[in-house]
């Protein structure tokens, strides 16, 4: 039986294209998001800042599937504001679906891999958590978040057997991006080195050799970014 990897916000844009990914590379594929998931083996509705919705979710692909070997954080949220702009709650949900998303899926998921003294845990990130960005501060936060969560987790869970490394990709052709965000800009993509967004197939591609074959990565940031970042 293949091994079961469980990939949050499957539903569409990055989160789609690594479900898709790993399914080609013979991964069964469950599917946590706000909405059905189809390119997956088992979709579960749900949202991954509540962290009783999150454990039932993983409690249901382990019971029906099997047990998670690989978890794949990608559920995301996006908005551009200036700081003197974020409101209270817009800061909240920012940290509550990146990091808080992260945080809960990783604890439903790790007691079955220390246990088995298996498994792979990888988080997308963002090349904004690394450089932040003007009018991104609480999304860039979060990020930043994110990868401090994942090198202490990954030191934390190493020796038994568990890798948790991040994938902290620049800006990606998504829906997430609008069409007249600056990021689309012929301006923004002059200055890349690649001159044009990351593809997701791209960003799960990367994904996919942390899952595969990066049995020597231990809290590693992999930022693939068209040059955004060197």
């Amino acid at each position: 039986m293949s091994p079961v990897a469980l990939v949050t916000g499957a539903a569409s844009g990055i989160g789609a294209a690594i479900a898709g990914a790993l399914a080609e590379g013979g991964w069964t594929v469950a599917g946590l998001d706000l909405h059905p998931a189809a390119a997956v083996s088992h979709s579960v509705v749900a949202d991954v800042s509540d962290s009783a919705q999150v454990a039932d979710a993983v409690a249901s692909v382990q019971r029906d599937v099997g047990p998670v070997e690989a978890l794949v954080t990608a559920a995301g949220h996006y908005a551009q504001s200036a700081v003197s702009d974020i409101t209270a709650e817009a800061w909240q949900r920012m940290l509550r679906v990146h990091l808080g998303g992260l945080r809960n899926c990783a604890h439903a998921v790790l007691p079955g891999m220390r246990q088995r003294r298996s498994g792979r845990i990888v988080s997308i990130a963002s090349e904004l958590g690394i450089a932040g960005g003007d009018s991104e501060a609480h999304y860039a936060a979060a990020k930043g978040a994110v990868i401090g969560f994942v090198r202490s987790l990954a030191a934390e869970v190493a020796a038994d057997g568990v890798r948790v490394n991040a994938v902290a990709p620049g800006p990606t052709d998504t829906p997430l991006l609008d069409a007249d965000s600056p990021w689309r800009a012929p301006e923004y993509l002059a200055t890349l080195p690649s001159r044009r967004l990351c593809r997701p197939d791209e960003i799960a591609r990367t994904v996919s050799f942390l899952l595969d074959e990066g049995d020597f990565c231990v809290g590693e940031v992999l930022s693939p970014n068209s040059g955004a970042v060197i």
